[in-house]
């Protein structure tokens, strides 16, 4: 576990996408809004210390490459986007600690006004709060 007690944690909130996902044939054609907020585990000791970009990560691009995603996929559940999302920022940085919460803002059924999350982490081998 000690090897864990340099990391520290860049949060990303409130990325505003827009995707055609749902199982409704509408939502897959017309699409929504989604939220996502992305969470990195990194020891940052060194870009503290040196001030140097390539010492972490651009999360910039990170936000570019969900953005881009999120106009690209057509699918059913937004178990399989996160998945995605997921598998899109692993390519990125590698197998790094990735937490992320994806929300779909206004699902389409009838009588409910609130939103559906999804929570996903990966290459975590720690607990997280």
């Amino acid at each position: 576990m000690s090897q864990f007690n340099n990391l520290s944690a860049i949060h990303i909130k409130g990325i505003n996408l827009w995707a055609h996902v749902g199982v409704l044939e509408s939502e897959r054609i017309h699409g929504q809004n989604f939220l996502l907020d992305i969470s990195f585990w990194l020891d940052l000791s060194e870009p503290s210390k040196l001030d140097q970009l390539d010492k972490s990560i651009d999360y910039s691009e990170a936000i570019k490459a969900v953005k881009n995603l999120s106009f690209e996929i057509k699918c059913l559940t937004i178990e399989y986007f996160s998945d995605q999302i997921l598998n899109l920022l692993e390519s990125l940085y590698g197998p790094v600690p990735i937490y992320i919460l994806l929300t779909k803002c206004s699902p389409p059924i009838h009588g409910f006004t609130g939103s559906v999350l999804i929570e996903k982490k990966r290459n975590f081998s720690f607990p997280i709060n």
